[in-house]
């Protein structure tokens, strides 16, 4: 069996680039449904009914901040040290999962985050963990807000001091807008 890369070949190989949710990624597919089946979105855009990314954490940018989607993702663990999620429903119920290789340690190699869901992704040892991400209808970033501190303290005042860390710093929100 052949050994892991190091998260710097990795960086290398796939051809990822730094992502604005932390971490490092690189588009894959977007199924783009006008071609086939002549759909159309609300906009008047091509309707484009998914997409995947590869995705990866590491030692150095081992955080994915707190974000909400309106699309649903599929998380598939490829390589690497598990990844833990911590995802609050709309109605404020927080849980942990980690998708990861060692399923009798509680690990699963597959998570579905329903859209509506926040989200944040945390390395918490190892050098890398990396995934690929299938988003249902495709990702476009006007479908994602990252979590501020007064919306976060808003929409869950009793779990504010356990997600506070996980906010995109502010003076990166601003070029997001």
């Amino acid at each position: 069996m052949a050994s892991l890369p190091s998260s710097r070949e990795l960086v290398h190989h796939l051809g990822f680039i730094a992502h604005d949710e932390g971490g490092f990624y690189r588009p894959v597919y977007p199924s783009i449904g006008a071609d086939r089946l002549g759909d159309i979105s609300c906009d008047g855009q091509p309707d484009s009914r998914y997409s995947t990314m590869f995705y990866m954490l590491t030692a150095e940018s081992p955080l994915g901040y707190l974000h909400v989607n309106k699309a649903d993702i599929v998380h598939c663990f490829h390589a690497g040290s598990p990844l833990t999620y911590l995802l609050i429903t709309p109605d404020g119920r927080l849980t942990r999962r980690v998708l990861g290789p060692d399923l009798a340690r509680g690990h699963e190699l597959q998570i579905v985050v329903s859209g509506g869901t926040w989200k944040a992704t945390v390395l918490e040892a190892g050098e890398f963990g990396l995934i690929s991400e299938v988003a249902v209808p495709a990702f476009d970033s006007r479908d994602r807000e990252f979590g501020t501190g007064d919306r976060i303290r808003r929409l869950f005042p009793s779990l504010w001091s356990e997600l506070a860390s996980y906010l995109k710093p502010d003076r990166d929100l601003r070029s997001e807008r």
